[in-house]
């Protein structure tokens, strides 16, 4: 155990308790009916012209940021203790924490871009059909993910009049209602958070 509390392996000890605690964040809010990556995801944003490539890159916008974060802080975190363990079996000690973290910032980047590849490949998104965002006013939904306030938006589930899923961000049309998850909705209006909603007078037509 003194490899995980030795003044060299600080840093990658950080990067752990973070991972953990953003995983006891993120299963607090489900158990509340929300989701922290969410609101988080609602408070960043777009990205800067010029930076798309290299966000994209990092798959940003596909996947939640909390979940890039977390992916990159493992890797982080596991490289760190792999580099750190090697070191002492060879050398008998361990190396300076910063020459350590070098090697380990290039392991959480890999991590971050392989694994977070394949969650952007099952993460829900919309899909690529021929219509314009306005075309899905007055179409009827599912509130998928997260609770809608006014202000604070969730993530629904949306036919187009082909069929095909989309996933919008929602909030209520009225100050004073709240959509839980699950809730049957209708779109009634663009914005620039996504869309605003109603309550579904009638289900049946989802």
């Amino acid at each position: 155990m003194s490899i995980l509390t030795a003044p060299e392996t600080w840093p990658f000890a950080a990067a752990l308790v973070t991972v953990v605690g953003l995983g006891v964040l993120e299963g607090l809010g489900m158990l509340f009916a929300t989701s922290p990556s969410l609101w988080v995801d609602n408070l960043v944003p777009d990205a800067p012209d010029g930076a798309e490539g290299v966000l994209g890159w990092l798959h940003w916008g596909r996947v939640p940021l909390l979940v890039l974060l977390i992916l990159f802080l493992a890797g982080f975190s596991l490289a760190g203790y792999v580099v750190q363990s090697t070191a002492v079996a060879m050398w008998g000690s361990a190396l300076p924490a910063w020459l350590a973290s070098i090697p380990a910032v290039f392991v959480g980047m890999s991590t971050l871009r392989g694994v977070g590849g394949f969650a952007a490949r099952y993460a829900p998104r919309d899909e690529t059909t021929a219509v314009s965002e306005q075309s899905l006013i007055g179409r009827a939904g599912v509130v998928a993910r997260g609770v809608a306030r006014r202000g604070m938006a969730a993530e629904a589930k949306v036919r187009d009049t082909h069929g095909y899923v989309h996933y919008v961000m929602v909030e209520p049309d009225l100050d004073d209602v709240v959509f839980d998850e699950g809730a049957d909705i209708v779109l009634v209006r663009k914005i620039s958070r996504g869309f605003t909603c109603i309550a579904n007078p009638h289900p049946q037509l989802l």
